[in-house]
């Protein structure tokens, strides 16, 4: 999978899952993880769809969704800016992580694990540093 640097943002996108709905991932945890500062605009839509060889609506539609959610905020002839409200951005964080918790724990029930072993497992593995 090739990775894309736009800006601020790196993307790899997997041509098998919703375009829109990676593009949303990738600018919502580059959001979640500080890896851009609040209040910087991001790229016009034509440009992202451009530079991530996409169709202008798929990026509008994820841009749509950022909107939605509070992370930016649309300004009329300006473009599209980051929130510059941290506790949208807290929220969001949390947000992810419990999807994350939520997908393990169905993870690891299809497995057939239980909660102890589960625990187990988590302490055991190592964190990416």
């Amino acid at each position: 999978m090739e990775i894309i640097q736009v800006g601020d943002f790196k993307f790899s996108l997997d041509l098998s899952k919703p375009l829109y709905e990676q593009v949303l991932q990738h600018i919502r945890q580059a959001i979640a993880r500080g890896d851009v500062q609040l209040g910087t605009k991001l790229p016009s839509v034509r440009d992202l769809a451009l530079q991530l060889k996409l169709n202008p609506n798929t990026v509008m539609r994820a841009y749509q969704e950022l909107d939605r959610d509070h992370l930016t905020e649309t300004r009329r002839g300006q473009g599209t800016f980051i929130t510059t409200d941290s506790k949208t951005v807290k929220h969001v964080k949390k947000a992810l992580a419990s999807e994350a918790v939520i997908s393990f724990v169905l993870s690891m029930e299809k497995l057939g694990i239980d909660r102890s072993s589960a625990e187990s497992l988590l302490k055991e593995v190592t964190w990416h540093e």
